[in-house]
């Protein structure tokens, strides 16, 4: 049989967890739930605006490749998407990323069809980058890609 005491451990011990992923600096326990209920409709958002972003690309056939560049705590969430796929892609994008002086901390590329490229980048040096920067140097990069 568990314990009242070992059941209240182990809810503590989930709550600072779900604290801990939520990036959430509350003490009491109704203050982490809020946060992490406020970080999943967050989340749920910026799904509906890139599923959205696709979709529209999708239906308008357009050539033209999607770049989203979120900013974070410590740096830049990019997501590009593109209808097709074309070799050394990736490569132009990632020289693009050391050029404007961006550390590749996390990526995740797909070429099935389509491209589609999510990456977690911070800056090097205390120059300070905006998302737009970012943005403009992904596209600058796919334009200059010698296969497009």
């Amino acid at each position: 049989m568990v314990s009242r005491e070992q059941k209240g451990g182990v809810l503590h011990e989930k709550l600072q967890i779900l604290r801990s992923v939520t990036h959430s600096h509350a003490g009491d326990n109704m203050s982490i739930i809020a946060d992490a209920s406020s970080y999943i409709k967050d989340l749920k958002q910026k799904i509906a605006k890139l599923n959205q972003e696709i979709a529209s690309a999708q239906h308008a056939n357009v050539r033209q490749p999607l770049v989203s560049v979120e900013v974070l705590e410590n740096g830049f969430l990019i997501n590009v998407f593109m209808d097709k796929c074309s070799p050394g892609l990736l490569g132009s994008i990632l020289e693009a990323f050391d050029e404007i002086g961006l550390s590749v901390l996390e990526a995740r590329a797909t070429c099935a069809g389509s491209f589609r490229l999510q990456a977690v980048g911070e800056e090097e040096a205390e120059d300070l980058i905006d998302a737009h920067a970012v943005e403009q140097a992904v596209i600058q990069a796919i334009k200059n890609c010698p296969s497009m």
